[in-house]
């Protein structure tokens, strides 16, 4: 019999075994083998594995379907990667994962390179293409080449529909699928107005997994990653059957949003890298019911560089934060500010569309923030904040931009605030300290005591780089209104604040004193600063809204 075209070739390549162990050719979309996991491994490599344990799980039943988002470098790809290397029966991967936490669990041998994987990287497929909207039909036409190559008899020629060449394999063979789709969002971010596309890919999506018994036959498990979870409309997700994991609730994988702290404290052993600066730098986001977990990308080059320094602002979503920023939704400036105070503030997240045009108000800016990384969030207490230093000075920066110029003025200014206090010129003090208040106060908040406390937690900003700043601190006899704890290899002074409405700043020593607030502080630190800071509450006269402030060295 004699054979032409892609035939020959396909019947040539089923000939030929380049892989060990007598395992078939890897492809690009269909089975592209572990190649991309080997490369991850050879770096500095944090066991994930127990993700795969997770999916494995739901292989065949209800909530065979997972999306889980993450913001820009933490670990997304890498994931993807590994789920390709375990699953796929094109490759012999077992010595991959000899020792890692998934070889320890019953689950490993069960599913270990025993099914075709379809890899699918939105964001390869956008930039090959040549242009945005024929990225849908590019993905079906690639995909379905190399289906056709690998089970040449079973798809027509003229199939152009992925959905149905899949379901056509698994009818006629009894195979199964596992789809594993990275940046699944990146073509609502290329092509965020344009609503034809996003309809259209919506469509392809939901005749991949739109339930029934052909995704029944045809699908063992899917996982889909992004940055932000997956598009709703109204009240309702796009792709209702796909179990959602995300910034705002990853739910029971929440050790898999980041590093944890004991897999940070261990990286910072090996490398010999001081934690106390890794935690303050990159630590911060925390889930219900988990530790606290870090940002991958930023702890890494912290460990590789062995510096301690802002990486979040070489990435590309930098630029988005400032655009979001820009949009200064009414009370977006207040709750930044607070937030860069140390406050946490009360969001709405229920609102947002999961997309980066459909904002109503300031609580969706919030909401897509905290899906980026910029904030995090607290489920129990519906509340998002800020939630390290990288990305306080990220914000810091942003801030520096159109409408927020006072703002940029006053974080600019909080060094000279901190030279000021440490050198006791408190009427520099006191003059700085009104400024912040009045900036940071409506007229309805100005007399709350948390007002003035978020005045003066921004205007010693720049402090945070060598104190650590705790309000209610307990010592002595009660709780100090704030003290800044220098950090380590800090040689500056101990401050210990309490503030006063309506009083005087003598009274505020006195009391540090009576208190005996200064305690074992000395004790352990050396030189402390007293503060004492007073303002008027009285709208009228001529001490209106009036601070002063004492400052003295034990």
């Amino acid at each position: 019999m004699k054979m032409t075209g892609n035939y020959a070739t396909i019947f040539l390549l089923k000939l030929i075994k380049i892989t060990e162990g007598g395992r078939e050719p890897v492809g690009i979309y269909l089975n592209p083998g572990n190649r991309g996991f080997q490369t991850i491994l050879n770096g500095i490599y944090v066991d994930k594995t127990g993700l795969i344990d997770y999916v494995s799980r739901t292989v065949n039943t209800p909530q065979k379907l997972t999306s889980f988002s993450r913001p820009r470098r933490f670990g997304k790809s890498f994931s993807a990667k590994m789920l390709c290397a375990y699953y796929d029966k094109s490759c012999d991967s077992r010595s991959l994962f000899e020792g890692l936490e998934i070889s320890k669990r019953d689950s490993f041998e069960k599913y270990l390179n025993k099914y075709d994987v379809i890899y699918l990287d939105i964001t390869r497929f956008i930039s090959i293409a040549t242009s945005v909207n024929k990225v849908i039909a590019d993905i079906q036409t690639k995909v379905i080449e190399e289906l056709r190559e690998k089970y040449p008899s079973l798809i027509g020629e003229r199939e152009n529909i992925l959905a149905d060449a899949l379901f056509s394999v698994s009818r006629k063979t009894g195979n199964q699928f596992i789809i594993i789709i990275d940046e699944w969002d990146a073509l609502f971010r290329e092509a965020k107005n344009d609503a034809v596309i996003q309809k259209e890919y919506v469509q392809f999506l939901r005749g991949l997994f739109k339930g029934g018994t052909a995704t029944d036959e045809t699908i063992a498990a899917a996982y889909m990653t992004g940055i932000l979870p997956i598009k709703k409309y109204g009240t309702e997700s796009a792709l209702t059957d796909f179990q959602e994991f995300s910034m705002a609730d990853p739910l029971d994988l929440s050790e898999y949003v980041g590093f944890t702290e004991q897999e940070v404290l261990q990286l910072c052993k090996q490398y010999m890298v001081n934690f106390d600066d890794v935690k303050q730098w990159y630590d911060g986001y925390k889930f219900e019911g988990s530790d606290s977990v870090y940002n991958p990308n930023s702890v890494i080059k912290a460990v590789r560089y062995k510096r301690i320094r802002n990486y979040w602002t070489q990435t590309e979503t930098y630029e988005s934060l400032k655009n979001y920023i820009s949009m200064n939704f009414d009370g977006l400036k207040d709750s930044v500010l607070s937030m860069l105070g140390g406050e946490q503030i009360k969001v709405k997240i229920n609102t947002f569309q999961n997309d980066i045009t459909s904002f109503m108000n300031k609580d969706d800016v919030l909401t897509l923030l905290i899906h980026l990384g910029y904030l995090g969030y607290n489920a129990e207490r519906q509340k998002t904040f800020i939630p390290n230093q990288e990305v306080a000075d990220a914000f810091a920066d942003a801030v520096r931009g159109d409408g927020w110029k006072e703002v940029g003025d006053l974080i600019q200014e909080s060094e000279d605030l901190l030279e000021a206090t440490i050198r006791c010129d408190a009427d520099a003090v006191a003059d700085a300290l009104e400024k912040v208040h009045h900036l940071n106060s409506s007229v309805l908040q100005y007399n709350n005591e948390a007002a003035l406390r978020s005045a003066i937690m921004i205007a010693y900003y720049t402090a945070r780089r060598i104190y650590k700043i705790v309000p209610e601190f307990p010592q002595g006899k009660g709780f100090a209104d704030l003290v800044f704890l220098p950090r380590r290899g800090s040689d500056q002074p101990v401050m210990i604040v309490e503030l006063k409405c309506d009083k005087d700043a003598d009274t505020a020593i006195r009391q540090i004193h009576e208190n005996r607030y200064g305690g074992d502080l000395k004790k352990y630190f050396g030189n402390l600063l007293l503060v004492g800071i007073n303002y008027d509450k009285d709208t009228k006269g001529t001490n209106a809204k009036k601070h002063s402030c004492i400052i003295e060295k034990v």
